[in-house]
C-alpha cells in the first residue's frame, strides 16, 4: 500500500562470512572449540542444556560444517581471532557497570554491598582473563552470582510491576483513547473508493499509532508521561517510520485474500522485551487478534534486568485484562502434535517462555520455542539487544525477521531479515496432505483386492547410517513385493523428501498409520536385514548385527501407534519382534531420527 516511506539508503546487509574457517589452523581449531565450550555453548560437553544442532537448525540456515553462535559477526570475530581486545574489553566492562547498578540498587548495607561486589569482581576478573567468554554469558553468570547470594530472586520485580502498571494507566487513559480514535482529512491524500479499503486504512492508522506507542519509552520510564494530553499523544503519533521493513510487515497484518475478502491468518511468533514496553505490544497483539491473526507470544524464562518474564506474564495484574483467555504453555519440551493441537485449538493468544536467563541465544532455547519458531509465519523481535542477535550477524535463519525499535531522530524503525532461501519448510497442511495422497494410494489398493502392508524399520537410529539403512528396507520391501502377489507395500523411505525431520516424518505417518486401512504391520526383524544383505552379496557390518526394529525410537513410537490401532481394528496382524523388546527405546533428540541417549553414548 505504500503506507510508510522507505529508506533504501540503510538496506540490510547479512554481513561478512567465512570469519571462521575449520581445518586451516589447529592451533584456532582449538581456540574455536574452547570457545564454545568456556561458553558452556558446547552440545557435545553439555548436551542436557545446549540445544541440538538439528534443533538449532529449526531456527538457523547454517551451511555445510557451518557453527551457529548466538553473538554477533564483530564479536565473534574479535575473540575468534583475538584482534580487537578493546572493544571486547569494553563490552566486559561495560556488564560489569550493569551489576555493580543492581548491587547498589538492592543492597543497602554497607559490608554486605562490599562482599557481593568483591564476588563479583573475582568472578568477573576469572570468567574475563583469557577474553574468550561473550559478555552475554558473563553478565548471566554474574548476575546469577547476585541472585544466589543476596536472596532476591528478580531484583527488578518491584520495578517491572511498576511500569506495566504506569503504562497500562496511560494507554487506557481517556486522553490516549481519545488520540487513537481521532482522525482528520488531511490524513488522506486519496479517499478509499470502497468500504473495505477503509476498514484497510483505519487498521494501517490504528495500527501505525501503536506502534508509535511502542518505542515511546517514556510511557515506562519518565513520571511527567501520567499527565500526558491528548496533543502529547497526537505528537507522538507523528513519528516517521525507517527501516526497510515497515510496509511489508504492515501488507502482511493487514492484508486480505483477494477473493473472499478475508484477512490473510499468519501465525506470528512475537518476541516480548521490556517491562512497560510488554503493554503496549499486548494491546497491539489484541489489535492483530481482531484481523485475525494468531500470536505466539514469548517471555523469559527468568530475570533479566527489567526484561519481561513468563512469571511476569502470569502473574502481573497489568497484563490480566489483555491476556485474559491466553493459553500458557509451560512444557518446556511439547511434543509437534500436541503444539499443533494447540495451534489448530480456538486458543488466538499462546504465551511461552524461551527457556533462557539470557538476551536471545538460540543454542540454550527451549524444544518448546524451536517447534513454534519453526511452525510460525514470521516472527517479531524487539529492542536493541535483540536485533543485534538477528541483523548483526551474517546468519540467516528459517523465518523471516522483523525488528521494531527506536530509531534515529526520533523515529520507528522497522528492520526485515527475511529467510533464507533455501530453506524448505514442510507445513502441517503440507504433511497432511502427503499423508492423505498416501492414504489415497492406500484406498485403491483396497479397492482393488490387494493387501496393504506397512513396513516399519530402521531409518535413522544408527547414526550417520541413513543411507545404507534406506537401502537395505528397499531391497527387501522390493524382495517381498517380488514374492507376494496382490500386495500394495508402503516403503517409508520412498516418501522422505529433502528438508524432512524426524518431527515431520513421524507426524505424516501417524495420519498414515491411523487410517485402518493397514491389513498387515510388519516391524523389521534381524532376519530381514541379513536377507536384505544376502540379497547385496555383503556380510552384515558390525554395527547392523543383532538390529531391528526394537532399536529404533521411530518403531517403537509406531509400535504404541499399532497396539492403539490394533484395538480399533483386530482383524489388522501385527508381525516381527514381541512388543515388550520395543520398551528399550526412549525420545528423538529434537529433530533427529534417533534415541536421544544414543547420542549421547556413541560417537560416530
Amino acid at each position: 500500500m505504500g503506507f510508510f516511506p522507505q529508506d533504501p539508503s540503510k538496506p540490510i546487509s547479512p554481513g561478512p562470512k567465512n570469519i571462521y574457517t575449520e581445518r586451516e589452523n589447529p592451533e584456532k581449531d582449538a581456540w574455536h572449540i574452547a570457545f564454545f565450550i568456556e561458553n558452556h555453548l558446547d552440545y557435545n560437553s553439555y548436551p542436557g542444556q545446549v540445544a541440538t544442532p538439528e534443533q538449532v537448525r529449526f531456527m538457523v540456515y547454517t551451511e555445510e560444517e557451518e557453527c551457529y553462535y548466538p553473538c554477533s559477526d564483530k564479536m565473534f570475530e574479535s575473540i575468534i581471532n583475538r584482534n580487537n581486545q578493546n572493544f571486547v574489553n569494553e563490552k566486559y566492562n561495560a556488564v560489569l557497570e550493569r551489576i555493580f547498578h543492581v548491587v547498589d540498587e538492592q543492597i543497602e548495607d554497607e559490608n554486605e554491598n562490599n562482599f557481593l561486589k568483591s564476588l563479583i569482581k573475582i568472578k568477573f576478573m576469572h570468567e574475563t582473563r583469557d577474553a574468550i567468554m561473550l559478555p552475554s554469558r558473563l553478565e548471566k553468570r554474574l548476575l546469577r552470582i547476585f541472585i544466589n547470594h543476596s536472596n532476591i530472586s528478580d531484583p527488578y520485580l518491584c520495578e517491572k510491576a511498576f511500569r506495566n502498571n504506569s503504562t497500562k494507566i496511560i494507554i487506557k487513559s481517556e486522553c490516549c483513547k481519545k488520540a487513537l480514535d481521532i482522525i482528520y482529512p488531511s490524513y488522506f491524500k486519496d479517499i478509499p473508493d470502497t468500504i473495505s479499503n477503509i476498514r484497510k486504512l483505519a487498521d494501517y492508522l490504528e495500527l501505525k499509532r501503536l506502534f508509535t506507542l511502542s518505542v515511546e519509552n517514556s510511557l515506562w520510564t519518565s513520571a511527567k508521561s501520567a499527565g500526558y494530553a491528548e496533543e502529547d499523544f497526537l505528537k507522538i503519533f507523528e513519528r516517521k517510520f525507517t527501516g526497510n521493513g515497515a510496509d511489508l510487515l504492515f501488507d502482511l497484518i493487514c492484508k486480505k485474500n483477494s477473493d473472499s475478502g478475508q484477512e490473510v491468518r499468519k501465525k506470528i511468533l512475537w518476541l516480548i522485551d521490556e517491562a512497560g514496553e510488554a503493554v503496549v505490544d499486548i494491546t497491539i497483539v489484541n489489535y492483530l487478534v481482531k484481523l485475525g491473526h494468531k500470536i505466539i507470544l514469548v517471555f523469559k524464562e527468568g530475570p533479566l534486568f527489567t526484561k519481561t518474564t513468563f512469571y511476569d506474564a502470569m502473574m502481573d495484574e497489568a497484563f490480566a485484562e489483555d491476556l485474559k483467555g491466553a493459553y500458557f504453555i509451560k512444557d518446556s519440551n511439547l511434543g509437534k502434535n500436541d503444539l499443533i493441537r494447540i495451534i489448530r485449538s480456538d486458543n488466538d493468544i499462546m504465551a511461552i517462555s524461551d527457556g533462557i536467563f539470557e538476551n536471545v541465544n538460540l543454542l540454550l532455547t527451549s524444544t518448546t520455542f524451536a517447534r513454534f519458531f519453526k511452525e510460525a509465519d514470521f516472527i517479531i523481535s524487539r529492542g536493541y539487544d535483540q536485533k543485534r542477535r538477528f541483523f548483526d550477524t551474517h546468519f540467516q535463519f528459517t523465518q523471516d525477521i522483523f525488528n521494531i525499535s527506536a530509531g534515529e531522530n526520533d523515529s520507528v524503525n522497522i528492520s526485515y531479515k527475511p529467510k533464507h532461501p533455501l530453506v524448505i519448510k514442510f507445513s502441517y497442511e503440507n504433511l497432511e496432505r502427503k499423508a492423505k495422497s498416501i492414504i489415497n494410494q492406500m484406498s485403491e489398493a483396497k479397492k482393488k483386492g490387494m493387501t496393504v502392508i506397512f513396513y516399519s524399520g530402521i531409518i535413522g537410529s544408527i547414526p550417520g547410517k541413513i543411507k545404507m539403512a534406506k537401502r537395505i528396507m528397499s531391497i527387501f520391501i522390493q524382495h517381498l513385493r517380488e514374492r507376494f502377489a496382490m500386495t500394495f507395500i508402503i516403503n517409508p523411505s520412498e516418501y522422505y523428501e529433502t528438508g524432512m525431520d524426524a518431527d515431520d516424518l513421524m507426524y505424516m505417518w501417524e495420519i498414515v498409520q491411523t487410517s485402518g486401512l493397514i491389513d498387515i504391520w510388519r516391524f523389521q526383524s534381524y532376519e530381514d536385514i541379513v536377507e536384505a544383505f544376502q540379497i547385496m552379496g555383503r556380510k552384515v557390518p558390525p554395527e547392523w548385527v543383532g538390529k531391528d526394529a526394537t532399536f529404533s525410537t521411530g518403531c517403537t513410537k509406531e509400535m504404541k501407534i499399532a497396539g492403539e490401532v490394533l484395538e480399533k481394528h483386530p482383524e489388522m496382524q501385527i508381525i516381527g519382534p514381541p512388543k515388550e523388546k520395543f520398551m528399550r527405546r526412549n525420545e528423538y533428540g529434537v529433530g533427529k531420527m534417533y534415541d536421544q541417549r544414543l547420542g549421547d553414548i556413541c560417537n560416530f
